[in-house]
């Protein structure tokens, strides 16, 4: 069941959300050539445990019985990985791609966002897209704004993503979020049998959701890796991921995972 948020839940999350933002911050400053994921999962640790924060992927359950938990604060994807790649000590080079995901949970409120980065200068067809990635994720944003159900948003961002010559991952989907990481409802980034049936939802005011659209250059299919995690695509092309929590408020959209306002540089500090 979908739990919507009153205007002051909302305004909690905006705390949770704007950690998020400053861990990419973090992360933007430490992405180049030589750097490795785990220097900047242990950066961003840090960072949150400064807050008082508890991080979200931090020992989540694996969806298979017996397998291990996830063993960091951040998922790092690079190249052909799609999501949920492990940190560890391998150097980055010059080319490649890094999606990062991470979330956090301050004062019993979560935000969570992801971003692809750039490890030096990447080849024009990957800054393609990139480019693509992030304009479906601000296109579904500009489109809360007006339409009344997520199925039009979502048929919209899959026709975008396709015009484009890429493919949509459908094996992941965002999620409603608040006090817990992964809430109702699912919200795909294509529009699926569920959507076009009983897993439609409203936008209206109090919803808060993760939209996260994952484009691969290549087929939409992946594979998991043997550390039963890192899921990356079958035929090995780049893939890019870009997420931010959104809260339809009475005013409107409004990303709790952006920069902050003028106003709002203090909540970094409380």
């Amino acid at each position: 069941m979908i739990q919507l948020k009153s205007e002051r839940e909302i305004r909690l999350m905006r705390r949770s959300g704007l950690a998020v933002w400053k861990a990419h911050q973090i992360a933007r400053e430490m992405v180049r050539p030589g750097a490795t994921t785990r220097e900047i999962d242990a950066a961003i640790a840090e960072y949150f445990q400064s807050r008082g924060g508890t991080p979200l992927f931090l020992n989540y359950p694996n969806h298979e019985e017996g397998k291990p938990d996830f063993p960091a604060v951040t998922c790092m994807s690079k190249n052909e990985a799609v999501v949920h790649g492990i940190p560890d000590d391998t150097p980055l080079v010059e080319g490649d791609i890094l999606s990062l995901d991470t979330g956090v949970r301050i004062g019993g409120w979560c935000g969570d966002a992801a971003y692809t980065y750039k490890v030096g200068e990447v080849d024009p067809p990957v800054q393609r897209l990139l480019d693509c990635t992030q304009a479906v994720l601000d296109l579904a944003f500009d489109l809360l704004h007006t339409k009344t159900r997520w199925s039009q948003i979502a048929s919209t961002m899959a026709r975008y993503v396709k015009e484009h010559g890429y493919s949509s991952v459908e094996n992941f989907v965002g999620h409603g979020i608040g006090r817990n990481m992964h809430e109702d409802p699912q919200v795909p980034n294509f529009v699926s049998r569920s959507l076009r049936g009983r897993g439609d939802f409203r936008i209206e005011p109090g919803l808060v959701i993760a939209v996260e659209p994952m484009v691969n250059m290549g087929t939409k299919q992946v594979k998991l890796l043997r550390d039963h995690w890192t899921q990356v695509t079958k035929d090995g092309k780049p893939s890019a991921h870009f997420e931010h929590t959104i809260a339809i408020t009475k005013n409107g959209p409004r990303r709790l995972t952006e920069a902050p306002r003028d106003d709002e540089w203090e909540l970094l500090e409380d």
